[in-house]
């Protein structure tokens, strides 16, 4: 049995990793090298599109708004792009509330940031809907990534795992491993206090524990909202499978 490291070592990207390994439908585990999600790729070394060269990587799906992905754009040999935009609201939201007055604390970030997920699940789903076609199409080793590869990303990865049969208990595992991989821009400058960025800028169970209720409560759980608001029916469900799940032994 091949060894894979679920992480890669990366120069410019600190947050790129493999969905592979973990255990899904029918205790079937997710394939190695297939699927990937990551922090943004504008930053990568020539040594770093080489190491993704030899993954064979050959899609990448950018959840970065227009802003953010025009800033930072970037091109990698043999890899086709697709741009599936959400645009960032924490940042904004943030300022607002600060015009109006109101004081940004830990507290008050944790919200919104609870806000952002649940309008991933409500506002997003044709972002999300074009991922999954991307999925279905065909089997290519792909990554999907946003700016830090931890929200919009996270979500993403969340509902890939939870499509494919991974508990939820390992899909958070997963969402939470952003805490001891990612690595905030150098030379950031903010006004706000510490408390605030370690909020903004990491992840917590809280946030994708808001989307998932959001899908359960508003969406009847799941796999209706799969179906009902992805596309992503019983057969497109069988196909991932197929796709991206290992046989079972003879």
């Amino acid at each position: 049995m091949q060894d894979f490291s679920r992480t890669l070592s990366l120069t410019g990207a600190s947050n790129f990793r493999d969905l592979g390994g973990y255990t899904g439908l029918d205790g079937r585990t997710v394939r190695w090298r297939r699927l990937f999600r990551s922090d943004h790729l504008a930053a990568l070394t020539p040594q770093d599109a080489q190491v993704l060269a030899g993954l064979g990587l050959t899609r990448s799906v950018d959840f970065r708004g227009l802003v953010e992905s025009a800033a930072q754009s970037y091109a990698l040999p043999q890899v086709r792009y697709h741009a599936l935009p959400i645009e960032p609201t924490v940042v904004q939201r943030a300022k607002e509330l600060a015009v109006a007055g109101q004081q940004i604390t830990a507290p008050v970030a944790v919200g919104l940031m609870q806000d952002t997920y649940r309008a991933f699940v409500s506002d997003n789903a044709q972002q999300f809907a074009g991922l999954f076609e991307q999925l279905l199409a065909e089997d290519s080793p792909l990554v999907f990534h946003c700016t830090a590869g931890k929200d919009r990303t996270g979500f993403a990865a969340a509902l890939i795992l939870l499509a494919l049969g991974v508990s939820r208990e390992v899909v958070m595992q997963d969402y939470l491993l952003t805490n001891a991989l990612y690595r905030r821009p150098a030379g950031l400058v903010s006004s706000a206090p510490q408390e605030v960025l370690n909020v903004i800028w990491r992840v917590q169970e809280d946030f994708l524990e808001a989307a998932l209720q959001a899908v359960d409560q508003d969406h009847g759980g799941v796999q209706r909202y799969l179906e009902r608001r992805l596309g992503v029916d019983d057969a497109a469900r069988n196909r991932l499978a197929q796709l991206y799940l290992q046989p079972l032994p003879e």
